[in-house]
């Protein structure tokens, strides 16, 4: 397993490109997010085997894959963080590219987000999102001094104020506020509690009603079991194959406009993480592409 999924060195060659966001301002328990992008583009470059069990085929031979870094980000302040992604993301839509985000802490999608909604509009578009957590506070003042609404739980909110549809996956815990916003029929957010039981992807694919879709993967939205290198984990959340399967199911019934891996906060003596994390990327971008695999 020495392969590399990258076999594009220039990105205006690419038809995807994977965007790496080491950024962590506003992480606010077990920190590390910022180096989780490199150990995941480590797995990509030399850990995957390249052949996919699904289309028997290697995607990486049929697919051309580049990389971005935006290098030291994490010295910016929130606003100006999601502003360089906006702006990187932006260039490479603008070429048609499908760009994949890797961060970092989960405020790194509202840069994507903001960039595609220049292109779509959001209210054609759901994001499917896996998490432990709704990230739909106002801002972080309940447990920040000093409040910034550019949080990482904050992030779906402010997607939620720009038009997008939210359908959110594996959610196991969240602030009173949150549940409020949540529960107001005005708001139209979709949100799969888990429990003892997981539930049907049909009912999840059923509450996919948009052309577009966006996927952002909390990494602790898995169970802890598949995913535990993350600042906040919660017991409970989506088994792999399970999270695998509605991924799968969700990208061939809507149009998959980018995707996202955020929060993974590499643990020492463990690559389990990073290693699911690479794995889900390469699936995602199989399946988004999967009409040459045929």
């Amino acid at each position: 397993m020495t392969d590399s999924i990258f076999n594009t060195k220039n990105t205006n060659d690419a038809d995807v490109v994977i965007i790496s966001a080491p950024y962590e301002k506003t992480a606010s328990s077990r920190k590390g997010t910022r180096n989780g992008p490199k150990q995941v583009m480590k797995m990509l470059h030399s850990k995957l085997e390249l052949f996919d069990r699904t289309y028997k085929q290697e995607p990486s031979k049929k697919i051309k894959i580049g990389e971005k870094n935006l290098g030291n980000i994490n010295t910016l302040t929130p606003e100006k963080a999601v502003q360089k992604i906006k702006t990187e993301y932006r260039k490479l839509i603008a070429k048609n590219k499908f760009v994949f985000l890797l961060g970092g802490e989960h405020t790194v999608s509202l840069g994507a987000l903001r960039a595609l909604r220049e292109k779509v509009n959001p209210k054609n578009v759901t994001i499917l999102q896996i998490d432990a957590h709704c990230d739909l506070r106002d801002d972080d003042g309940d447990y920040n001094a000093k409040p910034n609404k550019l949080a990482h739980s904050s992030v779906m909110r402010r997607a939620h104020e720009l038009g997008y549809n939210l359908v959110q996956v594996g959610v196991r815990t969240y602030y009173k506020d949150e549940y409020k916003y949540f529960i107001n029929p005005k708001n139209k957010i979709k949100v799969f509690e888990w429990g003892k039981k997981e539930v049907p992807t049909s009912e999840i694919l059923k509450s996919i009603k948009t052309k577009y879709l966006y996927i952002s993967i909390d990494v602790d939205g898995f169970d802890p079991a598949y995913m535990p290198g993350t600042g906040t984990p919660v017991p409970g959340g989506l088994s792999w194959y399970y999270g695998m399967e509605l991924i799968e199911k969700a990208i061939k019934k809507s149009n998959l406009l980018g995707a996202d891996i955020v929060e993974v906060s590499p643990m020492r003596d463990s690559v389990l993480t990073e290693y699911g994390a690479a794995q889900l990327c390469y699936s995602i971008i199989a399946h988004k592409f999967r009409s040459r695999l045929y």
